[in-house]
């Protein structure tokens, strides 16, 4: 409800406010409120929900909104010249500090705040951020085509509702699935905003909730996926895997279309964007797929 109900006042106010437009990798006009919208839910809900401390409550608020911050700075003023670890890095070698270089410093910051709030010794509290601040960049790794990262972040954390994690996981989980019609029918996107704040919300919840064991094996996987994406793309992947790609399009706008006019990573349909643009959605990633271009009306920053 409160997921739903942010998006509709944003969607209001981001009538007016072109900064807020994209055009996606099927040239479809969508809007980036999504991203807002649902760090808003995921924060409303953990204020509210039932079995949480006030300090957990605070860490997992504290990760959703500033992980969504630091996105949405990189979604307004953020540009594509360097993609994923290794650019932002190289970057950063050549005395060039890129918007997506303050996003994963602004992360990785909060990411520690909120795994202090938790009140653990000091390994832990370096486990449980790097944990947070690399899920917030893992699921927006994935939000290259539209509802894939939720999908992604609903398969790998329902399980966990029958854990002690529930109460921190049906927030992010319940706001992601009431905000995914509209992102499956090409109205909105997650953006950087959205993905990173659902993916650091996820890291507070095993953060907040599973033994050392699991954090470090979590851990392990989610750096293992973000090292393997600077050299394999999670979208060749997936088109090559039947059941991967029968999922991937599952409720999209273009399920139906198969053949030659299916839009894929190489291969977008819909109008050609300048600059090599009409990735779906978020600029963490070093995925080799087109990006979604500014809308027409909002000028590039600079």
């Amino acid at each position: 409800m409160a997921a739903r109900s942010a998006y509709t006042v944003l969607n209001r106010v981001g009538d007016r406010s072109p900064a807020w437009r994209r055009v996606n990798f099927r040239g479809r006009t969508v809007t980036l409120q999504e991203g807002p919208a649902l760090a808003s839910g995921v924060c409303a809900a953990c204020v509210l929900a039932p079995g949480l401390t006030p300090r957990v409550r605070a860490a997992a608020s504290l990760a959703a909104a500033s992980s969504a911050a630091f996105g949405a700075y990189d979604d307004l003023a953020g540009n594509t010249r360097a993609k994923g670890l290794r650019g932002h890095l190289g970057a950063l070698a050549h005395g060039e500090v890129t918007t997506g270089a303050v996003k994963m410093a602004g992360i990785g910051a909060t990411g520690l705040a909120s795994a202090y709030l938790l009140r653990r010794g000091p390994l832990d509290t370096l486990v449980d951020g790097a944990l947070i601040a690399a899920s917030a960049n893992l699921v927006n790794l994935f939000d290259l085509r539209p509802g894939r990262a939720v999908k992604f972040a609903l398969l790998a954390s329902a399980p966990a509702l029958a854990s002690p994690a529930a109460p921190l996981l049906g927030p992010v989980l319940g706001a992601s699935a009431a905000l995914l019609p509209d992102e499956l029918a090409e109205r909105s996107m997650l953006g950087d905003a959205g993905a990173n704040a659902l993916g650091a919300a996820l890291g507070v919840a095993a953060a907040a909730r599973a033994p050392r064991p699991v954090r470090l094996a979590l851990l392990g996987a989610v750096v293992g996926l973000t090292l393997a994406s600077e050299r394999t793309s999670f979208s060749q992947v997936i088109e090559r895997v039947p059941v991967l790609n029968r999922l991937d399009r599952w409720g999209r706008a273009d399920s139906g279309s198969h053949g030659a006019g299916r839009p894929t990573a190489d291969h977008p349909s819909g109008p050609p964007a300048p600059n090599g643009a009409g990735r779906s959605t978020a600029r963490g990633g070093a995925e080799p797929v087109p990006r979604a271009r500014r809308s027409t009306a909002a000028p590039a920053p600079g």
